[in-house]
């Protein structure tokens, strides 16, 4: 434990402060979610503070991981890591105040001061997280900080959530449907914009989520996408235990070949439900399209899979046969 700690206070500072700022964040989302019953679209007015805080707790965290470890041009990307720090707070500190407001904090179009001012920096925040987000992952292109299972993995996750980010450009940019909605006390609001494809705001969703039941939601692949990271380092750790068990999983270079295939399909999931989106429909109720596109990539994926791992227990055979033939001649 006090390794783990050593290691943790190594990371980033700037960004472990955004991230215990969020985690406060979320203990008080949290409570608001039991106490306060203000809604809006017929959600609680703190759900979305909360699920952005936990959301920026996780990748706040890996960034801070990520950028501790450069090797490279390590005064360039603290700053960089600060910025993101920086920006991040001031965007959901937003979502936060907008929340007690009982007000909107995404596509407000109202005129008065705050609003206006607030839409504006939280915008450029947008453009902010995407930019110092794409920077790290093309700094991290060109490093390396591990073995090549979790240099993998981070190149692809990064990649993959600077994606998934770049989807909030057509949250707030190209998808500028206005409609009439009311806050919390029953006032006027103007949304110019939607994270909705062919329903209006406030449709029936998902628990929890709130995702679309009735048509195309693009928080989807934008969550996909933002977590690609988390996901694939799963993967690269549950390899490295099965590795302590398994001879064929041993070799760098066969765990480096797996996480590409778990790589290839989280691509193929994320890109079948952000076409999913676009074509208006719902996560929980596919059509043959979007089934025949996920069974492609599962099939391909599939198929990838058994092939790493039928030359891997070949490869480790023939070493552990070659192995025993020495011995005996010994």
């Amino acid at each position: 434990m006090r390794r783990v700690l050593e290691e943790v206070r190594s990371w980033h500072r700037p960004l472990m402060v955004m991230v215990l700022a969020m985690a406060g964040l979320v203990l008080v989302a949290g409570v608001g979610l039991v106490a306060d019953h203000r809604e809006i679209l017929n959600e609680s007015v703190w759900l979305k503070p909360f699920k952005f805080a936990i959301a920026f707790v996780l990748y706040g965290a890996t960034l801070a991981w990520l950028v501790s470890r450069l090797r490279k041009a390590k005064r360039f990307g603290w700053w960089v890591g600060t910025a993101f720090a920086v920006t991040g707070a001031v965007d959901v500190g937003f979502i936060a105040v907008q929340a007690a407001r009982g007000t909107f904090s995404h596509f407000n179009d109202n005129t008065d001061t705050f609003n206006q001012v607030g839409q504006q920096i939280f915008m450029s925040g947008v453009l902010g997280l995407f930019g110092a987000s794409l920077v790290i992952a093309v700094m991290l292109l060109f490093q390396r900080v591990g073995d090549a299972p979790l240099n993998r993995a981070i190149r692809v996750g990064l990649g993959l959530a600077v994606a998934g980010m770049g989807i909030a450009f057509y949250l707030v940019g190209a998808n500028s449907d206005r409609q009439q909605v009311t806050d919390a006390y029953g006032h006027p609001v103007t949304l110019a914009g939607s994270h909705g494809i062919g329903v209006e705001a406030g449709g029936p969703g998902m628990p929890l989520t709130h995702w679309s039941t009735v048509g195309g939601d693009l928080r989807i692949p934008h969550f996909v996408g933002l977590h690609a990271i988390h996901a694939l380092l799963i993967a690269v750790l549950i390899l490295t235990l099965l590795s302590r068990r398994v001879a064929w999983l041993r070799p760098e270079r066969v765990r480096a070949r797996l996480v590409g295939v778990a790589a290839f399909a989280y691509t193929g999931f994320m890109v079948t439900v952000t076409v999913q989106a676009f074509r208006g429909q719902s996560l929980i109720h596919p059509d043959v399209q979007t089934l025949g596109m996920l069974a492609g990539f599962i099939a391909i994926s599939l198929a990838a899979l058994a092939a790493v791992v039928g030359s891997a227990r070949r490869q480790a055979a023939a070493v552990d046969g070659t192995e025993r033939v020495l011995v005996q001649q010994v």
